[in-house]
């Protein structure tokens, strides 16, 4: 039992969440279901989960200010959206507090499975791997610790921006393709996970204004350029 991955479901809808939570559980799943932000953040203190999956509109707390806790919490933890709410401005909101994925009500169980196994071999791969620390110019960034370091200051970086910077780090002062970074990292190059990762770019270009010999351009119609006059991978 304690080998199973351990899911926060957060759904104010009763037969949904039980539906879910059934779903995930004949998966193989260990799925605790909450109907409430309140409980969500409760539950996420007493257990450690391996991905969060929270609708959007909830009674007490809602999705996005129950992400932000989580967030304050743990910066790691894989988090997915589930939400009626179609407006680009949400769909923003929710990668902008460092979502991993966001699916849109009606969805088909099986997605969400598809998604959550997506994601977590994308981050667990990660962890699994040997420490790649990486210099940029006067940058140290540990892609194990998903830490951007220079001088004293230090960065915790959240999953996304950690896989995104190593992702440009493998490709510096090389232009790297805008579909193969979405394919890579958000698996679909769809509008939202393209606009989700402009959101991601400005991030790193604020983590990396300490440096004015390190940035991150936009080449139009291909992708982006991380201009850098050292990156060394130890």
């Amino acid at each position: 039992m304690d080998d199973k991955i351990k899911i926060l479901l957060c759904e104010d809808d009763e037969n949904l969440g039980m539906l879910l939570r059934e779903y995930l559980q004949a998966k193989g799943f260990v799925a605790e279901l909450c109907a409430d932000g309140e409980a969500g953040f409760k539950a996420f203190l007493k257990t450690k989960f391996d991905i969060c999956v929270l609708d959007v509109m909830m009674p007490k707390k809602d999705g996005f200010t129950l992400a932000q806790e989580i967030r304050s919490a743990n910066t790691d933890v894989p988090i997915i959206f589930l939400t009626a709410k179609t407006l680009k401005e949400d769909i923003l909101e929710g990668f902008k507090l460092g979502a991993d994925d966001y699916i849109t009500k009606p969805f088909s169980m099986e997605e969400l499975v598809f998604r959550i196994e997506a994601i977590l071999r994308r981050t667990k791969g990660k962890k699994s791997r040997e420490s790649t620390v990486y210099r940029l110019g006067q940058f140290t960034f540990d892609t194990q610790k998903q830490l951007l370091q220079i001088g004293e200051k230090q960065t915790k970086l959240t999953t996304k921006e950690n896989e995104l910077l190593a992702l440009l780090c493998s490709h510096s002062n090389e232009i790297l393709q805008r579909d193969f970074a979405l394919k890579t990292i958000w698996i679909d190059d769809n509008y939202f996970n393209a606009r989700s990762m402009d959101v991601y770019i400005t991030k790193l270009r604020k983590h990396l204004k300490d440096d004015p010999q390190i940035e991150i351009i936009n080449i139009h119609g291909k992708g982006y350029k991380l201009i850098t006059p050292e990156v060394d991978d130890e």
